[in-house]
């Protein structure tokens, strides 16, 4: 295959996964439970290496502890380490968040802010946080959200041979329609968790493998 074919054939292979994707899930959302953008980004941070389904059962108790987004200003961080230690990395996490809370609170007079380079300024944030909290609280779409789903789905099905997950990002926007940035990211996590999980299985039975 010249490398000059290649972009395009990725191109024609990303538009069949779509169209097998959107069958199998018309509409895929984040499985993450909140109630406002605040609790929206302390539930994205809390899930990075963890499930979402353990964060969710963190999270009510968590949001009902600390109602308001002032309280974070006043948590104790060795109290908030225990409120999330069930989600892993609890001390990196909880810096992170209550050092984000003053952040928002100082630079964006505390509400979230609306770009990318403005969200990745904020401790904790990443680009696939970004991405997630952008597109969930806002409806704008900056790019797409790089996942462990994701990471090894796109690498699996040839729409990238690269690891890390900016450069993953880029491959991904050059053969993805924007509009279905989004998509992609909710699509890929939950067909990785329905058909074709990380631990060994057999790849002829994933509804994908007859690309």
């Amino acid at each position: 295959m010249t490398k000059r074919s290649e972009p395009r054939t990725r191109k024609d292979r990303a538009v069949k996964i779509l169209r097998v994707l959107k069958k199998l899930f018309p509409d895929p959302k984040i499985q993450l439970k909140y109630s406002s953008n605040w609790e929206l980004l302390v539930a994205v941070i809390l899930s990075a290496q963890c499930t979402d389904k353990k964060v969710n059962e963190v999270t009510p108790a968590l949001f009902k502890k600390y109602r308001r987004f002032d309280s974070y200003l006043r948590a104790n961080q060795k109290e908030f380490e225990k409120d999330i230690r069930p989600t892993g990395f609890y001390r990196a996490k909880a810096k992170n968040i209550l050092a984000a809370a003053k952040v928002i609170k100082e630079k964006f007079n505390g509400k979230l802010p609306k770009t990318m380079d403005e969200m990745i300024s904020i401790p904790g944030v990443g680009r696939k946080t970004a991405n997630v909290v952008l597109w969930n609280a806002y409806g704008i779409i900056s790019g797409i959200a790089v996942d462990t789903h994701v990471r090894r789905l796109s690498r699996l099905l040839g729409l990238t041979e690269e690891t890390d997950p900016g450069k993953i990002e880029r491959d991904l926007e050059k053969i993805i329609p924007k509009k279905d940035w989004p998509y992609i990211t909710y699509a890929l996590i939950q067909y990785g968790r329905k058909y074709c999980p990380a631990r060994g299985h057999n790849h002829l039975l994933c509804p994908l493998s007859r690309l």
